[in-house]
């Protein structure tokens, strides 16, 4: 059925190619436009309705068949090949607010796209409608009050740069070309937040178009319900046009770097460590993974940023350097940005990659156990971490929407691979191996699970009542159901 709809709609679309180029490739004011609804049933699309969208649009306005449709509907993981009927890009909060009403009125499917970064790949979706915040990827920074303002489409590299240059840093993400918005809206564990805490709480300030087409300056004391939802509620609210961020004094010469060790020597490492990292200060984040080199060495590596003083990171690293004999010793003074993008080749566009994850509360000797036993030696897949505590932990489990406030640590088990036919082995593989873990963890993060749509409730525990009557009050119709969903509560 679908690639009928497709084939109807390109058939359709290329008729008649010139008199809207700006908006449409083509569209004849007889022609339907093939779609979906929020429930998945097959709807048209009125094609002098489509043409009175793209005229009140500043951004495009893409169908199939137009010279940017192909480049604008693939995200970061290549698993997900799908073709919205319509892909709306906008410049600017009023072309979002546009979008969401043509949409909500036309109870249509609707994805939204930040970054493109999203795992499980919500941020497309087929014969519904991308609102695509890719244009709106500017970021500024006040220096004197120690803040920056990012549009909802920058990415994780826009808002550093931007506030390194000014000496200044907030907490981001740990693959530079990752969007700014997903990472926020589901919390935002990077290198930095046992120091200045998850992105969430370094969030001031947010603009957000609802399912009502309003657009909603939110924080603290503005509608302060729904902004304490986006923190950590993901996407289930609206599309968020700008994020205000708090900004830190910092210095980017930091000491940094990996510590790698062949993983016959797991166990020594891993018995050090989980003793050792309860003591850690906040300035230092150091966390394990389990890989493979591209060669197919096994190693267990620990990756490690002090933010702090060189000299006092190197005192309190050393007992970890005394461990076993490490293959490479790369923690040295460097600029921070070598450690933010250090995965980003691995992690690269187009790559077909899935991962499970779980959230930690203690790391213990049985977890050891089962991280060493569930070790698979392949050069798609590796276990790693991103440690938690320190000032996550120190925030109430209630004061934010995100539910994981006790956890030390996160675990996940990704794959990383490009040929298709690899699919089907790699994601067994990677079910598997978190499969021995899964007792270990409690709820998950809702950036990266695959499977954790239906679970939603479980996941965010005493929070979910409060989400989902927000949810009820601001998406009744759960117009933003692509993302670990909220059933409205009305």
């Amino acid at each position: 059925m679908m690639n009928r709809r497709r084939f109807c709609q390109g058939t359709a679309l290329a008729c008649l190619a010139s008199t809207y180029p700006p908006l449409l490739h083509a569209v004849n004011a007889d022609t339907s436009i093939p779609a979906v609804s929020l429930d998945g049933k097959d709807i048209e699309l009125e094609a002098a309705a489509v043409r009175e969208l793209g005229g009140a649009f500043d951004g495009p306005l893409l169908l199939s068949g137009h010279p940017q449709y192909e480049s604008a509907r693939r995200i970061w993981n290549g698993m997900h090949d799908k073709h919205p009927a319509l892909i709306a890009r906008c410049t600017g909060s009023e072309d979002i607010r546009h979008a969401v009403t043509f949409a909500r009125e036309r109870n249509l499917l609707v994805a939204v796209r930040g970054g493109g970064h999203s795992w499980p790949g919500k941020s497309v979706c087929e014969g519904g409608m991308m609102i695509d915040l890719a244009p709106m990827n500017q970021v500024s920074v006040d220096r004197e009050r120690r803040t920056a303002n990012a549009s909802g489409g920058a990415l994780l590299a826009h808002l550093d740069a931007a506030s390194l240059q000014h000496g200044l840093v907030t907490t981001a993400g740990v693959v530079s070309h990752t969007g700014v918005g997903g990472f926020t809206l589901g919390g935002g564990f990077g290198r930095l937040n046992r120091k200045y805490g998850l992105a969430i709480d370094n969030l001031v300030a947010a603009e957000i178009i609802t399912a009502d087409g309003a657009v909603r300056r939110i924080s603290s004391e503005q509608e302060p319900d729904l902004f304490w939802a986006i923190r950590g509620g993901g996407g289930n609210f609206g599309v968020v046009s700008g994020f205000e961020f708090q900004l830190h004094p910092f210095e980017r010469k930091v000491l940094s770097g990996p510590i790698v060790w062949p993983v016959e020597q797991a166990r020594e490492v891993l018995d050090f460590y989980i003793d050792w990292y309860l003591d850690l200060s906040d300035e230092l984040y150091v966390g394990p993974t389990m890989a493979s080199t591209p060669d197919g060495t096994p190693i267990i590596l620990m990756e490690v940023v002090y933010a702090g003083k060189p000299v006092e990171g190197e005192r309190e690293l050393e007992p970890l350097r005394k461990i076993g004999k490490p293959l490479e010793d790369g923690v040295k003074v460097q600029d921070y940005t070598m450690m933010q993008t250090w995965e980003d080749a691995t992690f690269h566009h187009g790559i077909r990659s899935y991962a499970k994850n779980g959230m930690v509360r203690e790391m213990t000797p049985a977890l050891v156990k089962d991280l060493i036993d569930a070790y698979v030696p392949d050069t798609r897949l590796a276990f790693f971490t991103h440690t938690a505590g320190g000032a996550v932990k120190r925030v109430g489990e209630l004061d934010t929407a995100f539910p994981h406030r006790k956890a030390e640590t996160m675990l996940i088990v990704a794959g990383v691979w490009t040929d298709p036919a690899e699919d089907e082995e790699a994601i067994s593989l990677a079910r598997n191996w978190f499969g021995q873990l899964a007792a270990h963890t409690g709820g998950y993060y809702d950036n990266i699970e695959f499977e954790g749509d239906d679970r939603a409730a479980g996941n965010y525990g005493p929070a979910f009542q409060r989400l989902a009557r927000i949810k009820g009050r601001y998406d009744p119709d759960n117009l933003f159901r692509l993302n670990s969903n909220i059933t409205p509560l009305t």
